[in-house]
């Protein structure tokens, strides 16, 4: 029996180590809202009064709906649409597209439905940073309104930092971020406490009535004031999003066990705070706080936000790089910061852009309360869009009738659409700000996914069927000369450009010849053992197919030495790689299918910055063999 109990001793151990560092990743954004969240709905756009019942139906609204959409929606119902063990609206997409086999318009319209929540993600990814790290130092303004001069300059001080940081990975200090966020939520939870035992009549809110009540008194302003009610919820997407790095089971205990219980005991004390003393509506969250402990906290609080604001940021960099696997943006720079986590990567493209875009936001917006104004679309848009494409997964996939499929989307739905119309008001108040984003890398993406479309159109006539070409070779055989060749190509049944061009030039073969195929499946990991494939071909011709899914790390090099045990072997030293490189001119209009102008010579652009397939697949530089050719778009 020894053997059976530390058997369980250990799978308990490693899920609490797991629950631990899904607290530290996963709720960093949403455990740093009681910063600000409850505080925008009474001193906020759209105020409305501090009274008894008033705060009553605020703290009804947040307890439902940190209940429906994350407790349920979330943890118990869109958890379990994971993709081969990953999750994410890219994960989701994936699956759904998978599950359908519907006509082509129908994937089409999932596809851009799935980008587009994706291009959100980046939106509220530039937001989250500013409006947390805001709200933590603004806790100076309470201390003394003489540090209010330095509160921006100490923002972007912090968030240089972090953005400098990123180069150097996360992993070295990974280990700390699950137990200063433990110490974090126990403390909100504990300073909240004092303050319901103080006023512990505020405990009704957990009867809806009150948020009845609420919407029957002020109707229109109690529907804007969900603008309010959504911050509470910015970060769920991340619980779906890091599936695959803590697995369900612990993701879910962290949230019933102390997240959720944290945030609404502190959210209740905040309450409790507003109705003992009005004046606390100014900034109830360090309201709760004696004068000795404010300074404690705001370090503990910017602590705390830098976490959150580290979690988006690795979101960001993971969500462009499955992106790439995906084939909806150009190959970028992308550098693994620790040799034991794959997770842990760095793009400097996606890096400095978003801190470009955040200092933007704090010289722009200056304050949490102006930001907050701006904040809510993003990420109640991705809800929406992640609710209809679950809807798919659920009657593709899970096989339910359209009755049940339908009262449960619809049930969700009509709550995320809820919110997501209450902040629409919020687009002339700076909500224009992670639209324009998140429009502008759905362009981005969409561009460069119907471009590489067009582009192979246009190279389909001038390609030269791969059997009609062997079959040629037989006829006529060109010299042959030492050591391996390896030429990589967009398509199975076609000869690379590369071997075409280098033939015509160079007037002879290499005695081993090979057909490589990179092909990205729409699963986060394809196993060791599927990795590649091997079709052997007369005279010394060979294809080979390499499988990556779209969380893999694409390396060729290491891909070829798991050709040796199904009998093909290769020595890099003698071996070439030849690679063909475009260059795109925009053409007038032709009969083939075409973008506009303006789209075309985008996705000319983005081309040429595209890092080298070279780099992307781990190619020695001194083994390859770049041959180039013009393609008229």
């Amino acid at each position: 029996m020894r053997p059976t109990h530390d058997k369980q001793d250990t799978t308990e151990r490693s899920l609490s180590l797991l629950a631990m560092g899904a607290i530290g990743v996963v709720y960093g954004d949403i455990g740093t809202s009681p910063l600000y969240a409850l505080k925008e709905a009474f001193s906020g756009t759209y105020t409305i009064p501090a009274s008894y019942d008033n705060v009553l139906g605020i703290l009804s609204l947040i307890f439902w709906a940190l209940t429906i959409v994350v407790s349920l929606k979330y943890v118990l119902f869109i958890m379990r649409a994971d993709n081969r063990g990953e999750g994410g609206i890219m994960a989701l997409m994936s699956l759904a597209l998978r599950t359908t086999t519907s006509q082509a318009k129908t994937r089409r319209a999932l596809m851009l439905l799935g980008i587009f929540g994706a291009a959100l993600f980046y939106g509220d990814g530039m937001i989250t940073p500013v409006i947390s790290v805001l709200s933590a130092v603004e806790g100076l303004d309470i201390a003394t309104h003489a540090l209010h001069p330095y509160i921006v300059p100490l923002a972007i001080l912090i968030l240089i930092g972090l953005f400098v940081f990123q180069r150097k990975g996360t992993a070295n200090v990974g280990a700390l971020f699950g137990p200063i966020m433990i110490v974090w939520f126990i403390t909100i939870a504990v300073l909240g406490l004092i303050s319901i035992i103080q006023y512990p009549s505020v405990i009704k809110a957990v009867n809806p009535f009150y948020a009845i009540h609420f919407f029957m008194d002020y109707k229109g302003f109690a529907f804007l004031s969900l603008g309010a009610v959504v911050l509470v919820l910015t970060g769920t997407e991340a619980l779906y999003a890091d599936i695959g790095h803590f697995g369900k089971r612990p993701i879910q205990l962290a949230w019933l066990w102390l997240v959720q219980p944290a945030l609404l005991l502190n959210y209740f004390g905040q309450g409790a705070a507003i109705l003992q003393n009005p004046a606390a509506i100014a900034n109830p969250f360090y309201m709760l706080l004696p004068s000795w402990g404010l300074y404690p906290m705001i370090i503990l609080s910017t602590v705390a936000t830098v976490i959150a604001s580290q979690a988006v940021i690795s979101g960001a960099f993971s969500m462009t790089q499955q992106a790439i696997q995906l084939g909806y943006c150009p190959r970028l720079e992308v550098t693994h910061t620790s040799e034991q986590e794959i997770g842990q990567i760095y793009l400097p493209w996606v890096n400095w852009g978003l801190f470009a875009a955040i200092i933007a936001l704090v010289l722009w917006f200056q304050t949490s309360s102006n930001l907050a104004a701006a904040y809510g679309i993003a990420v109640t848009g991705t809800m929406t869009i992640t609710t209809i494409l679950a809807f798919v997964v659920v009657r593709n996939l899970w096989k339910w009738n359209w009755f049940i499929s339908a009262i449960v989307i619809l049930f969700f739905l009509v709550i995320d659409c809820a919110f997501f119309s209450a902040n629409l008001v919020k687009i002339a108040e700076g909500g224009w700000f992670p639209l324009l984003m998140g429009l502008g890398i759905f362009t981005l993406f969409s561009t460069w996914k119907k471009g590489r479309e067009i582009l192979l159109t246009r190279l389909k006539p001038d390609s030269t069927n791969l059997k009609s070409f062997l079959r040629s070779i037989v006829k006529h055989p060109p010299t042959r000369v030492p050591g391996t060749a390896v030429f990589l190509g967009p398509s199975r049944d076609s000869v690379p450009f590369a071997l075409l061009h280098n033939l015509a030039h160079n007037k002879v073969l290499h005695e081993r010849v090979i057909f490589l195929k990179v092909e990205m499946k729409d699963i986060p990991h394809v196993p060791k053992n599927e990795r590649v494939e091997i079709n052997s071909l007369e005279n010394n011709f060979y294809q080979i197919i390499v499988n990556y899914g779209f969380k893999d790390e694409p390396n060729i090099p290491k891909a070829l030495t798991l050709c040796k045990p199904l009998g093909l072997e290769f020595k890099l030293m003698e071996t070439s790689f030849f690679l063909s490189r475009e260059t795109l001119i925009p053409k007038v209009p032709s009969n083939i299918p075409r973008m506009p102008l303006w789209r075309e010579k985008l996705f000319i652009s983005m081309a040429k910055n595209a890092s080298s397939a070279t780099q992307f697949f781990k190619i020695p530089t001194n083994r390859v063999v770049e041959l180039g050719t013009q393609v008229e778009l």
